[in-house]
C-alpha cells in the first residue's frame, strides 16, 4: 500500500491525526494544536515530495482535501503510527521539540479509498 502511483483512481486526501487530550486534558490552546497539525502535514509533504500522489495533490493546489481526525491520547497516536507503518502507509509522526512530545501525525496524500479503512474508527477532531 505504500505507493499507489499517479494513475490511482479516486480523490487524493491528506489525513492528519491529532491528540485530542492536548486540548481537553492538558490545556494546550487551540492555536498551538493547530500549529502541530500544520507541522506534521508540511513534513509529510516534504518527506514524500517526489511521490506521484504527492505531486498530483500539489498540482491541484486550489482543491486540496485534508481530513483532521482525533485520537484520545499519546498511546492511541503511537499505536496508530505503528499500525500505519506495519501496513506500509507513509506518514510523519510529529514529535514536538524540545519537549519530545508526540502530538500528531500526517499521512502523505493518498487516494481516500486506499487508507480510509485504516482510519475508520477515528472521528473528526473537535
Amino acid at each position: 500500500m505504500a505507493a499507489s502511483g499517479a494513475g490511482s483512481p479516486g480523490r487524493l486526501v491528506q489525513y492528519v491525526v491529532v491528540r485530542s487530550d492536548l486540548v481537553h486534558n492538558l490545556s494546550w490552546n487551540l492555536g498551538a494544536v493547530i500549529t502541530q497539525a500544520c507541522h506534521a502535514a508540511t513534513a509529510a509533504i516534504q518527506l514524500h515530495y517526489s511521490d506521484p500522489d504527492t505531486q498530483r495533490y500539489l498540482a491541484e493546489l486550489d482543491s486540496m482535501h485534508k481530513v483532521v481526525l482525533g485520537v484520545p491520547d499519546e498511546a492511541a497516536l503511537s499505536g496508530l503510527s505503528k499500525s500505519l507503518t506495519e501496513a506500509g502507509v507513509s506518514h510523519k509522526l510529529w514529535i514536538e521539540q524540545p519537549e519530545n512530545i508526540p502530538t500528531c501525525l500526517a499521512l502523505k496524500p493518498y487516494p481516500k479509498e486506499a487508507v480510509q479503512p485504516l482510519l475508520r474508527k477515528f472521528k473528526l477532531f473537535k
